[in-house]
Formats: structure tokens, sequence, C-alpha cells
């Protein structure tokens, strides 16, 4: 009689189902789906400087009386500085900002609850990779989110977008490592 070792089973086991949860979630985001309505509309797009004309603020600024504020962080890592996508932040349905290559940018709003939209700005089908979360705001307090946008690999990994909430101290050395974005709408 051959017995199966248990802890080889359920680790076989357990990496089947981690690699289902992943096939999961990057089919979830489908690249040919309408915007949420958190986003802005489809036809807005930024004109996003290059990194060197950024301004590296290196100080936090604090919430205006009796709003919140937000940090918008687009860490890509090392090879940032070599992304040339540019992703478009939208909340409560409209667009409050944009940027590329390792940088950030803020956002003042009223506490409540707000709806927010990562988006690849292109007219490939990146332009329909979206990531979405939600928080409410309260009055005073600093919130800080980070997107990653990965353009995966054909045939391994398909791109996405990661929008996440991150700890203060890593954002704030993101911050302090990376320049402040200056995008404008584009006319």
């Amino acid at each position: 009689m051959n017995l199966a070792n248990p802890t080889i089973t359920t680790c076989k086991a357990l990496l089947q189902f981690c690699a289902l949860l992943f096939a999961a979630s990057a089919l979830a985001q489908n690249p040919y789906a309408p915007l949420p309505a958190a986003c802005g509309p489809k036809q807005v797009d930024f004109n996003v400087p290059d990194i060197q004309d950024f301004a590296f603020r290196n100080t936090l600024i604090q919430p205006q009386p009796g709003r919140a504020l937000v940090y918008f962080i687009q860490d890509d890592g090392p090879w940032g500085e070599h992304q040339h996508y540019t992703l478009k932040i939208g909340m409560d349905g409209a667009w409050v900002g944009a940027y590329k290559n390792n940088s950030y940018f803020t956002v003042s709003m009223e506490p409540g609850e707000h709806h927010v939209c990562a988006n690849v700005q292109s007219n490939s089908s990146f332009g329909s990779l979206v990531a979405l979360l939600h928080f409410t705001a309260e009055q005073g307090k600093i919130y800080y989110f980070r997107t990653r946008f990965v353009a995966g690999m054909p045939g391994q990994i398909p791109p996405y977008v990661d929008f996440d909430p991150i700890d203060s101290d890593q954002a704030k050395y993101l911050i302090d490592s990376y320049p402040q974005s200056a995008a404008t709408p584009k006319k």
C-alpha cells in the first residue's frame, strides 16, 4: 500500500488553491469593461511632465480645517522610472489627478464616504484596467493609498492595477523619495 506523505499532499493542495485565487483575481479585471462610476469620464486624459520636471516637496502637508487629505502614491519600485504609462485617479465620479514614474499627489476632501478608482491612461486594452476602493474620510485625518501597474508577461501574468492603503511610515518614506506630480487635464 502506497500512502502519500500528508505534508506534501497538503502543500500541493495549498499551492493549487493559491494559483486558482491568483488566476481568478487576474480574470476579474476585464480589459474591455466600461469604467465604473467612481472613475471620471473615459475621454478625459492628462498631461504628466517627465519626472525631471516634477518638484520634490519633501514636506508633508496637513489637512485644511474641516477637511481630510489623501496622498496618492504611484510606486512601481526601482523600475518605475522606466514605466511610461500614466495612471489616472478618480474619486466619486470625477478625475482628481494623474501620475507616472514613481510620484505622488494630494487631494483635499470633505469628510464622508468616498469611492476611488485607478485607471491606466491608454488607448490600448490597458486603458480599461481599473482598481477600486472606498473609504470613509474623517475631518483632520490623512490617508495614504499606493497604486502599482504591472504590464504583465504575455501568456504568463496578465496586466493589472493594484490599489491599496499603505502604512503611514511607508508612505512618508515614499513621499520623501518621490517627486510630486504636476498633471494637468489635456485640452
